[in-house]
């Protein structure tokens, strides 16, 4: 008795510190307003630090550095004021990410409106022995993160619904593939939309310190290895934890009958692998138009010095592969299934694609001058020199600070959903900082998805979290916010311990998180 009550009180005190971060959470501006009131602010600060100067080394052609003066000018003069006013449709239209993720999500669109991805998920996560149902739904959930949030609407009761079909307790499976879908944002065997949208804003903050290009496989080689690292740290906490401490289900609990998922149709089943024979085939021909040495994706001038650097080209805009690696399968398999009929049914569900990203377009016109307010005014430079400065006098440098930032990410997710939103304002601030304390632009952007994966699950900010209380409900009629928190904790905890000995290991080891992304980079900053 004792042991229950503690336990009680233990997760008293997590729900109302969760509860708390809501309440301060709920008191923030909507992102948009929030990157008006900050390039704003850049505006401002501009006008306060105006002739404020930093010396840094800085490269001034490929593989040259030299030391330069860097001057804050201000936007509140009539050049500055003017040069704001006429650039502020090139600031929106120049937004790094906004034309890669939404070339991306056309082909991802039509993939998940056609059915495709959903069948899939289905046939994965309903074709397997019961003895790796836990660890096909974590895989599967972190694999839809390919179709952004459609994981957050399919496989999270699809999960509780596949756990009460087999006696187990169902918040258990909804919970397992709430970790795996949130988690999977930064693992997964595929690149997805979030990848270009990162790059973009890395490799714009990269080139203000030197001629620096990030690529869109910046992480791939550590997504790989994190999707490994999600789904075995995920079954083991479901089924040594969550199960344990959730207990036996009581079926009268539930607000309606459940019934048992059931497997796709045969002709589902069989367009579906006609589709996948598709992929297939434009996988082949992705491939081969990186390995054929006379490909025009590779570099034509005959200057590169290794094969990595004549594929720099390819992979500069592997997005544009990415979305028809999606688009073709998805094509095929809606005309197969009867969901396209003709070409006026696709662009259709493109319009419809496009629909959902209008909250991003509008986003992106004030993220858009903030990112151009900052380059422009020399702040980002100004700060990251100061910021060198404060970390070389406290002495935090290498993994150290590797963590911290990791730490400071994961603490800002709990009060900002939006991964883009967050790293268009961390981005231009940390990566030149770090840069110049000479972690790479990769392994900055690879702990920063990590710090940003691992509090998904507990932040009661969650955009999908109404949605799966509503899920949870079905299974146990009076469940509430707090416990469906509390039973997420073990998998931020596990998630976040896990996941930084991982990058800390990686990185310790020299091991590059993409192809070409070694972890340090030499950069001297005077």
């Amino acid at each position: 008795m004792e042991e229950s009550n503690q336990s009680a009180s233990e997760d008293s005190r997590i729900v109302r510190l969760l509860h708390r971060i809501a309440a301060i959470g709920n008191k923030l501006p909507d992102p948009v307003t929030l990157f008006a009131l900050i390039a704003l602010a850049v505006v401002v600060a501009s006008w306060l630090l105006a002739g404020a100067e930093a010396e840094m080394m800085l490269e001034v052609e490929p593989g040259t550095y030299a030391m330069q003066t860097i001057t804050v000018s201000s936007l509140l003069t009539s050049e500055g004021i003017q040069w704001m006013y006429l650039n502020a449709i090139d600031n929106f239209v120049n937004f790094a990410p906004l034309g890669p993720v939404l070339m991306v999500m056309l082909g991802i669109g039509i993939a998940e409106r056609t059915g495709l991805i959903t069948t899939g998920l289905r046939m994965l996560v309903m074709s397997v022995p019961k003895n790796w149902i836990t660890a096909t739904l974590i895989f599967s959930c972190v694999m839809s993160s390919m179709a952004a949030d459609a994981g957050y609407v399919v496989m999270i009761p699809l999960g509780a619904m596949l756990f009460a079909g087999l006696g187990r307790h169902p918040i258990a499976g909804l919970a397992a593939a709430f970790a795996g879908v949130s988690g999977g944002f930064s693992a997964n065997l595929l690149l997805t939309g979030l990848d270009p949208m990162l790059a973009e804003l890395t490799n714009e903050a990269a080139q203000r310190v030197g001629d620096y290009n990030v690529m869109v496989t910046a992480n791939y080689y550590f997504l790989v290895v994190s999707t490994v690292l999600v789904t075995g740290v995920g079954t083991w906490v479901t089924t040594k934890i969550v199960e344990p401490m959730l207990g036996d289900w009581d079926p009268s609990q539930a607000s309606e009958p459940i019934e048992e998922p059931e497997l796709p149709s045969g002709s589902e089943r069989r367009n579906f692998f006609i589709a996948m024979a598709v992929a297939g085939i434009v996988t082949a021909f992705i491939a081969f138009l990186g390995i054929w040495e006379g490909s025009p994706l590779r570099d034509l001038t005959g200057d590169a010095e290794s094969t990595l650097e004549s594929l720099q080209p390819y992979f500069r805009r592997l997005d544009v592969l990415i979305t028809l690696l999606f688009f073709l399968p998805g094509v095929v398999y809606g005309a197969l299934n009867g969901t396209i009929k003709n070409d006026k049914d696709v662009a259709d569900m493109a319009a419809a694609t496009m629909a959902t990203m209008g909250a991003y377009v509008v986003l992106a016109f004030p993220a858009g001058q903030f990112i151009a307010f900052f380059g422009k005014t020399n702040l980002d430079i100004y700060i990251a020199d100061r910021g060198v400065w404060v970390l070389e006098t406290v002495g935090l440098q290498g993994i150290p600070l590797l963590i911290g930032f990791l730490i400071v990410s994961a603490v800002i997710n709990l009060f900002i959903g939006s991964a883009s939103a967050k790293w268009a304002v961390m981005g231009p601030v940390f990566v030149p900082m770090l840069m110049l304390m000479g972690l790479s632009p990769e392994v900055v952007q690879a702990a920063y998805r990590v710090g940003d994966s691992v509090t998904n699950i507990i932040t009661p900010l969650m955009p999908y979290l109404p949605i799966i209380i509503v899920f949870a409900k079905r299974y146990v009629e009076d469940i509430e916010i707090g416990t469906i928190l509390t039973v997420m904790l073990p998998y931020s905890v596990a998630f976040g311990i896990a996941w930084t000995i991982l990058l800390v290991v990686w990185v310790f080891l020299g091991i590059p998180v993409g192809p070409g992304a070694e972890a340090f980079i030499e950069v001297a900053n005077g």
